[in-house]
């Protein structure tokens, strides 16, 4: 999965119908080069790609010479909500997955939203039970014991993240 992709779609399905600048615009106000490496080159070329992947409809502005405006369409709006879906519930160690995610949150419903993080903990707390009880199925080297418990610590932390997101949201706190 792309977080460009999701970003993208999202962002052009906010807006409705969007241009490359607008989309822009919008991702830098989100500081997105920071947390996703992501660079205006790379959204002009992830708004032509979805266009002719068949997510987005490209309209040419003809006041606009060189302009051309995008809508996500029915298939660009089954794929971005599965991609939303996806990056809520399924954990990845790539965090601009995530970060996208939660720059979207609002897209999906808050019940939806709660019932995807509760699968992304499970899963984080079965991942963890999983990386420990590796670490302890054979003898390791040191250094491979030290990878393993950096894994689990990882998992655990991103679990109790994602536990204290999931309590704010249903305490109806704004995420942090």
């Amino acid at each position: 999965m792309s977080a460009t992709r999701l970003l993208v779609l999202g962002v052009v399905r906010l807006h409705g119908q969007a241009h490359g600048y607008l989309v822009g615009s919008e991702l830098d106000s989100w500081e997105v080069a920071q947390w996703a490496g992501l660079r205006s080159g790379s959204i002009y070329h992830a708004l032509r790609q979805l266009a002719k992947d068949g997510l987005l409809d490209a309209t040419e502005v003809h006041e606009w010479p060189g302009r051309i405006d995008y809508a996500i369409n029915d298939k660009g709006e089954a794929e971005f909500l599965g991609l939303l879906r996806s990056a809520l519930s399924v954990p990845d160690r790539r965090p601009e997955l995530l970060g996208a995610a939660l720059a979207l949150l609002p897209a999906l419903p808050e019940k939806e939203a709660l019932a995807l993080l509760k699968e992304r903990l499970r899963a984080l707390e079965a991942e963890q039970a999983r990386i420990v009880a590796a670490m302890y199925e054979q003898e390791r080297p040191r250094h491979l014991r030290e990878l393993f418990d950096l894994r689990a610590a990882q998992a655990a932390n991103d679990a109790a993240w994602t536990r204290g997101l999931i309590s704010r949201l249903e305490r109806g706190d704004e995420p942090a």
